[in-house]
C-alpha cells in the first residue's frame, strides 16, 4: 500500500468528525450536570448514568448500568415500578413520566433519602428511552423541618407568652379588685368609726359636764341618769373595740379553736342569760330547746360569742316589747341553733352582702353597729366546721340559723 492509499484511509469524512464532536460534547454535558441523570429503556433497565447520579445512590456507574431502575426505589414504588411502565404503555396516561414529583430514593447501603424526580420520554430513530432527572432534597427537607421546628417553638413561645400575659392581666385585675375593695372597706371603716366613736364620746363628755352641775342631793336622779348614759357609751365603745379585735384575729389566723364535748341546751341557756343586758324594754327571749339534751363537739367560747352576737342583733333590730325565739335541735344529722326576731328585716337588695365587713343594710342607718358582727359570726362558725343560713323579709323579721357537725368523736370533756 502506497502512501497515498494510507493517507486516504486515515482521512475521515467531515460528517463523521462532526458527529464525533457532538457525541463528545453531549457526553461532557451529561457528566457536567450537577443533578443526577439516568436513562433507561422501555423495560426499565438502566442504560446510562452520569457521575452525579452514581454518587447520589452510592454506586459506581458500571454497577448501575444494566440493572432495573427499581433498585433505586423504596417500598411500594420498588415492587410496582414494572406495573407503572406497563400501564403507561397501554394507556399512555402518565404516572411519573412527564410529571415531576417527590419520591423516596434508596442508596446502595439501604439508606433512604427524599428526592425530586422528573421523567421525560425521548423517541429516537430506532427506540424509545426515558430520561430521569434526580435532585437530592435532603438538605431542603432538613431545612424545612428546622423551619417547622422553629415555627412550632415560636408558636409555643407565643402561646406561653400569651398565657403569661393573660395570667398577669388576671393578677392585675385581681389586685385592682382587691385595691378597690380595700378602698371601699376603708371608706366604710372611716364612716363607721367616725360615727361609732364620735357619738358615745360626745355623750360621755356632755354627761360628765352635766354631772358637775348636779351637785345637790336632790339632783341624784339626774346624776344617775347621766352616769347610766356614760356606762352605755363605754359599753358601746367596748363592743366596737371587741369587734375590731375579733376581726383582726380572724384576718391574721390567730383564732384558736378548742373543741369540747358540749351539752348544746346548756350552751344555749347560758348564752341567753348572758345576753339579757342587750334586750330592749319589754323584750323577752323565748327558748325552745330539744327535749333530750344534745351533746356535740364544738368550741364553747366561739359558740357563745356567735349566739350572743345573733341575740344582740335580734334585740337591736326589733322594737321594744317584741319577742326573740331561740331554738335548738338536730336536723339532717347536724346540730342547729336558730335565733328568730320580729324586727325590721333585711332589704332583699342588701341580703347578698350581709356578711361583708363593715356592711350595713340600708334600713339601719339610725341603729348603732360596726357592720362586723355577722362577718365574725360567719368566720367563727366556719372555723368550727359549720355554716350559717338566714331568711329575712323586710318589715317581718329575720331568722339566723347556725349548723354544726354533730360529732361525738374523741374530744376533751373538761
Amino acid at each position: 500500500m502506497n502512501n497515498a492509499d494510507k493517507t486516504k484511509q486515515s482521512v475521515k469524512h467531515p460528517k463523521e468528525e462532526l458527529e464525533m464532536d457532538d457525541s463528545l460534547r453531549l457526553n461532557a454535558l451529561f457528566e457536567m450536570v450537577t443533578d443526577g441523570v439516568i436513562t433507561m429503556n422501555t423495560s426499565g433497565t438502566i442504560e446510562s448514568v452520569n457521575s452525579a447520579a452514581a454518587k447520589l445512590f452510592g454506586y459506581r456507574a458500571d454497577e448501575m448500568r444494566g440493572q432495573k431502575v427499581n433498585i433505586l426505589m423504596n417500598g411500594y414504588d420498588r415492587t410496582h415500578h414494572d406495573v407503572y411502565l406497563e400501564r403507561y404503555h397501554e394507556t399512555r396516561k402518565p404516572h411519573i413520566i412527564g410529571i415531576g414529583r417527590e419520591v423516596i430514593g434508596r442508596r446502595k447501603d439501604g439508606s433512604e433519602f427524599p428526592l425530586r424526580l422528573a421523567v421525560s420520554e425521548l423517541k429516537l430513530e430506532d427506540k424509545t428511552i426515558y430520561t430521569g432527572m434526580l435532585h437530592d432534597l435532603s438538605e431542603f427537607k432538613a431545612a424545612q423541618r428546622r423551619v417547622e421546628e422553629l415555627n412550632d417553638q415560636l408558636e409555643d413561645k407565643v402561646a406561653e407568652r400569651t398565657a403569661a400575659l393573660r395570667q398577669r392581666e388576671k393578677e392585675l385585675q385581681l389586685a385592682l379588685g382587691k385595691e378597690r375593695e380595700l378602698n371601699e372597706l376603708k371608706s366604710r371603716f372611716l364612716s363607721m368609726a367616725s360615727h361609732e366613736f364620735k357619738t358615745p364620746l360626745s355623750t360621755v363628755l356632755s354627761s360628765v359636764e352635766l354631772i358637775e352641775l348636779y351637785g345637790e342631793a336632790e339632783q341624784r336622779i339626774k346624776r344617775e341618769r347621766h352616769i347610766g348614759k356614760i356606762k352605755d357609751s363605754v359599753q358601746q365603745l367596748t363592743e366596737v373595740l371587741n369587734d375590731f379585735l375579733s376581726l383582726s384575729k380572724v384576718e391574721q389566723g390567730e383564732v384558736e379553736v378548742r373543741p369540747w364535748l358540749l351539752d348544746l341546751n346548756a350552751i344555749v341557756t347560758i348564752s341567753v342569760e348572758e345576753s339579757e343586758g342587750q334586750l330592749r324594754q319589754g323584750q323577752q327571749v323565748v327558748i325552745d330547746l330539744a327535749d333530750e339534751p344534745e351533746r356535740l363537739v364544738a368550741d364553747p367560747k366561739l359558740l357563745r360569742h356567735v349566739l350572743a352576737n345573733l341575740i344582740s342583733n335580734a334585740a337591736k333590730y326589733s322594737e321594744p316589747g317584741m319577742s326573740i325565739i331561740v331554738s335548738s335541735g338536730i336536723l339532717d344529722g347536724r346540730a342547729y341553733v336558730s335565733v328568730a326576731d320580729e324586727g325590721i328585716g333585711i332589704p332583699a337588695s342588701d341580703q347578698a352582702h350581709i356578711y361583708d365587713r363593715f356592711f350595713r343594710a340600708g334600713n339601719v342607718e339610725n341603729v348603732k353597729g360596726t357592720g362586723l358582727g355577722l362577718n365574725i359570726v360567719q368566720h367563727y362558725v366556719q372555723l368550727m366546721g359549720g355554716e350559717v343560713q338566714f331568711t329575712s323579709k323586710l318589715g317581718h323579721g329575720s331568722t339566723f340559723t347556725i349548723y354544726l357537725p354533730f360529732r361525738l368523736d374523741h374530744a376533751p370533756t373538761s
